[in-house]
């Protein structure tokens, strides 16, 4: 139940030539207290609840807990979430042995796109496209709970 991943920022559109996989997101936030974010997402056909922890110092570790929920539910859900319900198009990249999730974001967080590459350790090495960016890991800035209250547009 420990997610570790790393975040970047994103240089260019090349990776949409790359991409495998395209889906759709809407997500919001029951509560995006950072010890405790429940979030809410609908994903293609799917729902989901994840309960997600206070990260590590590096931002890198956190716990997290996630269960398929129907996409019915996932849609009441979202109507009690906080404002600031976040849209996004996600795509996903193989590079390596890893797939490099992409998030081009819509409405108030438009021109914002960032990559999320899951690890089975801190330290494992990644192979980087030349499209991926400056590391945000652990600024709070990127974390879409804070971008959900916080939208790209005003920073």
């Amino acid at each position: 139940m420990i997610e570790i991943e790393r975040k970047y920022l994103v240089t260019s559109l090349a990776f949409k030539d790359e991409a495998h996989t395209q889906n759709e997101i809407a997500q919001g936030y029951l509560t995006s207290n950072p010890e405790r974010t429940v979030r809410i997402r609908i994903k293609g056909t799917k729902g989901y609840i994840t309960i997600k922890g206070v990260g590590n110092e590096s931002g890198t570790s956190r716990m997290e807990w996630e269960k398929e929920i129907t996409v019915d539910e996932a849609k009441s859900l979202l109507q009690l979430c906080e404002k600031g319900v976040i849209d996004k198009t996600r795509y996903e990249v193989k590079s390596g042995h890893h797939t490099i999730e992409i998030d081009v974001f819509h409405g108030d967080n438009d021109g914002l796109i960032m990559a999320e590459i899951e690890l089975q350790n801190e330290d494992e090495a990644i192979e980087k496209p030349n499209w991926l960016g400056t590391e945000v890991t652990g600024d709070k800035r990127y974390y879409n709970a804070y971008l959900s209250l916080h939208p790209y547009k005003n920073w």
